[in-house]
Formats: C-alpha cells, sequence, structure tokens
C-alpha cells in the first residue's frame, strides 16, 4: 500500500477554499442545476456529461468520489452507480448487442449470471469455464467481453490477469473484471492489461454497512460510453448522500484494509491448524500457478475466505455457525463488523461450505468466537 493511494484516499481533488475551508465537503443534495441565462444553459445542454445540469448526470459530491476512484485504479475515469449491479447491468447494456457471447471465468456473482440469462431474452449468449487453461478453446467468433472475478468472492479463485488481457485484445474482446475481493489498494487490473474494472462500494470502500453504491473504472472513450448508455438511460446514478459516505469511506480505506489483512491472515493461520476443518480458501493459500499469479497481481489481501469442514453436512454447518456470538449471519462484506454465511441449503444444495468476513474486532475475540464454532462440531 503505497503513499500515493493514501493521498488520494485523503486529500486528491478536494478543493477546501471552495468550501470555505471544511475538511468535509458539502452534499449538495439537489435534483438540479440552474443557469444564469439561456444561452449559458443551452451550451451546457449541448455537453450534458461536462457540466452540472441534473443530478442523475452529474454531481459535485460524487465527481469527487468518482476522480478518487479513477485514480485509485490508475485509470482515466469512472462511473459512480446506485448500486454494484447498476453497475453490472450498465456495463453489460451499454457493452453488449443482439448475437454477443460473454465468456466468465471462475465463479461469478450468482446476481450476474441471472442478468446475463435474462439477457439471453436479447439474443446475448454466455458461458462460464474455471481457470484460464480452456480460454482459448472456450472463446467463439461472437464473444465480445470476457468477465472475471479474481480472486472470486465465495471460492476465492485467482486467474492470470496479463494472460487473459493479451489474450483478448488480440481479438478485440473487451475485459471486464470485478475487483471488489481486493480493492483498488490490494490489486490494480488496468495495470494489467485490462479494460474496465467494476467495484461494490457497499463493500470495503464504503466500509461501514451504511451504504449501497457501485462504480466502473476505466478509459475516458470507454465510460464516456457507459456514461451516455448504461448512465444516462438506466438512471441508476448514485446518490448525493451515499456519495458522502462513499467518501467516508475512502477517508480510512487504507488503515482499514491493513487490519482486515492483518486479522484475516492470523484467521487463516488458525482455521489451517484446527482438526475440524478441511481446508481453507484463501488466495494467501494459494500454490502452484495460482500463487504465481497471486504474488504478481495482488499487493496484498482482503478479510473474506471461506472453508470447508470436515463432514460438511447441512447440519453440521448449522452447528458451526449457530454456535458464533461474535459473526452474525448475513450477505455481503467488508464492514467492521465480522460476518458468517454458507450457501449450502437444507435440503442439500448449494455449495458445502462456510464464508467468512473478517472484521475489525480485536482478534482473540475473533479468534476465541471460530473456537466455540469448532467445538461445536465436536458434539
Amino acid at each position: 500500500m503505497n503513499s500515493q493511494d493514501r493521498y488520494i484516499c485523503q486529500h486528491a481533488f478536494e478543493n477546501d477554499a471552495g468550501h470555505h475551508g471544511a475538511v468535509t465537503p458539502p452534499v449538495y443534495q439537489t435534483s438540479i442545476f440552474t443557469f444564469p441565462d439561456l444561452e449559458t444553459f443551452s451550451r451546457a445542454q449541448m455537453k450534458e456529461r461536462q457540466h452540472f445540469i441534473y443530478s442523475r448526470g452529474l454531481n459535485p459530491g460524487v465527481q469527487l468520489v468518482e476522480r478518487k476512484l479513477a485514480a485509485l485504479e490508475r485509470g482515466e475515469a469512472c462511473k459512480a452507480f446506485g448500486s454494484g449491479m447498476g453497475a453490472i447491468a450498465a456495463t453489460l447494456f451499454s457493452l453488449l448487442r443482439q448475437g454477443d457471447h460473454v465468456l466468465r471465468i471462475n465463479q461469478t456473482y450468482g446476481p450476474t449470471v441471472e442478468l446475463l440469462d435474462q439477457l439471453g431474452a436479447y439474443g446475448v449468449e454466455h458461458d462460464g469455464i474455471s481457470g484460464t487453461a480452456d480460454i482459448e478453446a472456450a472463446l467463439r467468433p461472437s464473444t465480445r467481453i470476457i468477465y472475471v472475478e479474481s480472486p472470486s468472492s465465495l471460492l476465492m479463485e485467482l486467474a492470470d490477469l496479463e494472460a487473459i488481457a493479451q489474450l483478448a485484445r488480440a481479438r478485440g474482446i473487451i475485459t471486464v473484471i470485478d475487483n471488489t475481493w481486493a480493492t483498488p489498494l490490494f490489486q490494480k487490473p488496468l495495470e494489467h492489461g485490462f479494460d474496465l474494472v467494476i467495484h461494490s462500494l457497499s463493500k470495503y470502500i464504503g466500509g461501514h454497512s451504511d451504504v449501497v453504491g457501485g462504480a466502473v473504472i476505466g478509459s475516458a472513450e470507454m465510460i464516456d460510453r457507459l456514461f451516455a448508455i448504461g448512465h444516462q438511460l438506466l438512471g441508476a446514478a448514485l446518490a448525493p448522500q451515499n456519495a458522502a459516505l462513499v467518501l467516508r469511506g475512502l477517508r480510512t480505506l487504507p488503515l482499514r484494509m491493513s487490519e482486515h489483512q492483518r486479522n484475516a491472515l492470523r484467521v487463516v493461520d488458525f482455521l489451517a491448524e484446527q482438526p475440524q476443518v478441511l481446508e481453507v480458501l484463501h488466495p494467501s493459500l494459494a500454490v502452484g500457478s495460482a500463487a504465481d499469479w497471486a504474488q504478481k497481481q495482488l499487493d496484498g489481501h482482503s478479510g473474506l475466505l471461506s472453508l470447508h469442514i470436515q463432514q460438511p453436512t447441512y447440519h453440521r454447518i448449522v452447528s458451526f455457525i449457530d454456535a458464533l456470538r461474535l459473526f452474525r449471519i448475513g450477505v455481503s462484506w467488508g464492514g467492521y463488523e465480522s460476518l458468517v454465511v454458507s450457501p449450502m441449503r437444507p435440503d442439500g444444495s448449494g455449495q458445502p461450505l462456510i464464508r467468512l468476513a473478517i472484521g475489525l474486532e480485536d482478534i482473540d475475540d475473533i479468534l476465541a468466537d471460530l473456537t466455540r464454532g469448532l467445538t461445536a462440531l465436536n458434539h
């Protein structure tokens, strides 16, 4: 984590003098911006994506967040959205046409797959592969997008970003990655050749489990296309108050990610030694080619991990989770609090694993709670 990123999170693009020296910029809680005369208004409308006219398009507080996120990812531009799915939907709707194909690599966020299923009604096809070895064979002449999560948010799978980017660029295919697990502090996919980076701002960047948002970062040309189609026409804009909460999260992102990482690595080491645990899934434990990718691509590790317990029946998973007291049961991750969830269902369907989001609590309290859950497996 370098000093440039810390500066971007805390000070870059801010104009204290323009806000009477206030260390926190005001929230521009307005739907419209007015003009002194009709000519000025008309000229602004001719370039509406460059002027404050209507907050569905541009808003000063939202723009500040966008500039910081673009700088953190080393991109030219960013558009922020009302949710992570808003960002994903805007990307797909802006770039895909009838007859196009999307290739997904590794486990993909469930609602993203559901959205791609819905796009089938409009002539868009998609399928997925695990790992990067078979990418070339899976590509079609109609492949328009390669969509990646690395690391993924359930199985913690990694992909070779540079190899994917080189293969895609040679064929004119757009590469898109969900970088929410790592945050821009621990991974910068644009520097490895990817075209677009997506974030759920609801996770680590927001950081307090009190805001929902999303963002897409890339070249100015590509983001302008998303702005014109996926943002303006679909209307999934980030609200000014939510932008202020995201900005607050960015202020402490470097400190929080350091602590998430410190706690998570302690948990990984602890769980790996427990006889009740069959396997721990976390990029810090990657082996073979995945270990090489982790070393090349990741500058750190977030607090999201999964584990397989011995004899992973639904009832044993319930015993572990229900014995926990500090960990709360809930979806999402990236807030201050530790969370636990399992995709396994009472009928035995779903992945038989447990996902842990390691929060900012005292590490001794976290380990004591996990010990409580593991002890329940012995009864």
